[in-house]
């Protein structure tokens, strides 16, 4: 695997972190912080990942290692059906290369994604201890996993015969090859450790007082980013209004053509993150709209009166640390979830794709606008998911737990074991 950076030295006070990830925008970037802030407390951090997200992983300060292969994990929009193929195959295919490099400089703990299958096996197979890393919503009974065991799926995987015989050759090839126990057999989206890390806050998360006390909702772990010196940000005018559909998901021009159409009567700024479109295909753009493939989310959420978004996990936590009103429009996944729960709590409203049309837009954003109670809503979210701490809170979780396994302890004795040689 190929190696990106470099590594600072190694003190007594340090411990071994690596990182392992799928290689996609909502599970990386909510780990960054947490990186950056291992590592301003001298930890050293390793990150296995993908080359798209290679740049901004070290300037977190973590060295980087490549994912062997061509094929990047979890490529485009999943299935329930075709996510738990695509992590198993990957998991074949990445694994002994990953071991490779953990074998090289072991870690002291392991932090996987909840969906990341390399990542438990790995830890297994090394003997350390693993915290798993939520930037979903975490699952259980009142927020039901989209990979559980279901009549559900048995009817999706009947219906994709292909996907779910390549998930249970991959399943056989892993346990002919690793020590898999501890390892869900099916639900893939909900592998859980001793310590498991929740993006958000419990007055956010559905159920949080139904969750044991190995779920710790550390709160939105959001950090700088790279500026975006292209970004007229000067030039924007209130109020802002801000569209983003993610980046799995592809709502298409016709559908960003009907947002635009909708909110620039409304807005001073009308920002509109296309994603995979090309900006050109939504068309002439009135005056005070903005289109581009990417924006600095962030920095435009601080300015944000209002935010139409799909329901994606981490969007929705940033823009509730930014008290911003939301229009969610689910496209997949657990966004359905997301947005149930932000109608709940008075933070914005929803609706279908399907009747996501100009005038619907419209009259549901003037009245995001023009009632203060979805900004009220948005201030008290606001409050509880800062006061939560994020990436401070995960930091303080993560070296509270290897203590509690020793593991900080061995890590310190190493070089004096060394030195007695």
């Amino acid at each position: 695997m190929a190696d990106v950076g470099s590594l600072p030295t190694r003190s007594r006070a340090m411990s071994r972190v690596a990182f392992l990830n799928v290689g996609m925008h909502g599970h990386v970037n909510p780990t960054l912080p947490l990186v950056t802030e291992l590592v301003r407390r001298g930890h050293s951090v390793t990150y296995h990942t993908t080359p798209a997200f290679a740049e901004q992983i070290a300037a977190a300060g973590a060295r980087v290692f490549l994912y062997s292969g061509d094929e990047p994990p979890l490529a485009g929009p999943p299935t329930a059906v075709t996510l738990m193929e695509q992590l198993a195959r990957t998991a074949v295919q990445v694994l002994p290369g990953v071991l490779t490099d953990l074998r090289c400089t072991p870690p002291d703990l392991i932090v996987h994604d909840s969906a990341c299958l390399w990542g438990p096996v790995a830890a297994r197979e090394l003997g350390v201890p693993a915290a798993s890393s939520f930037t979903t919503f975490a699952f259980n009974r009142h927020v039901p996993s989209p990979t559980r065991a279901s009549w559900g799926l048995l009817g999706a995987a009947l219906a994709m015969p292909r996907s779910a015989w390549g998930y249970l050759r991959a399943r056989r090839e892993l346990r002919r090859r690793y020590d898999m126990r501890g390892v869900p057999r099916i639900d893939l989206a909900d592998i859980r450790q001793p310590l498991n890390l929740v993006y958000t806050s419990p007055a956010f998360h559905p159920d949080a007082a139904g969750f044991d006390e190995s779920f710790r909702f550390v709160g939105p772990s959001i950090g700088s980013r790279p500026a975006d010196a292209s970004f007229p940000s000067g030039e924007l005018r209130d109020p802002v209004l801000y569209v983003s559909m993610g980046t799995v998901f592809d709502a298409g021009p016709q559908q960003l053509r009907a947002f635009v159409d909708a909110l620039g009567p409304l807005g001073g700024t009308v920002v509109v993150a296309t994603g995979h479109t090309d900006p050109a295909e939504l068309g002439p753009l009135p005056a005070n709209v903005l289109a581009r493939r990417a924006v600095p989310q962030l920095e435009v959420l601080a300015r944000a009166a209002l935010f139409v978004t799909h329901g994606g996990v981490n969007s929705v936590n940033e823009a509730l640390h930014a008290g911003v009103p939301m229009l969610v429009i689910p496209q997949g996944a657990d966004q359905t979830l997301v947005a149930r729960r932000i109608v709940e709590l008075g933070a914005g409203l929803e609706t279908r794709t399907e009747t996501a049309d100009v005038e619907t837009v419209r009259a549901l954003g003037r009245r995001l606008l023009g009632e203060p109670r979805f900004r009220a809503a948005g201030a008290a979210l606001q409050a509880a998911q800062r006061h939560a701490s994020g990436a401070s809170r995960a930091a303080d979780e993560l070296e509270g737990y290897l203590r509690q396994t020793g593991a900080a302890e061995r890590s310190a004795a190493e070089p004096r074991r060394k030195a007695d040689r």
